[in-house]
């Protein structure tokens, strides 16, 4: 199911650690592909790799995680 709504911050968490989404995509084993798509919210990742996103870059999730 696509959205057009923004419903995560990773580009943003990604650009203040000063990473790219290749970096994220070889950390986690995906795609850069899905990676691109969770950055541009396209598709959102699931909760347990969001978990992982953050603890790859030492925040919290809800910094991950736009709140409406």
């Amino acid at each position: 199911m696509e959205t057009n709504q923004k419903l995560n911050r990773i580009k943003l968490v990604l650009i203040e650690n000063g990473r790219t989404g290749k970096w994220l995509a070889k950390q986690l084993g995906r795609n850069q592909t899905t990676v691109s798509k969770w950055c541009t919210n396209r598709v959102q990742p699931d909760l347990a790799t969001l978990r992982q996103i953050a603890t790859l870059l030492n925040t919290k999730i809800t910094q991950l995680i736009i709140n409406q």
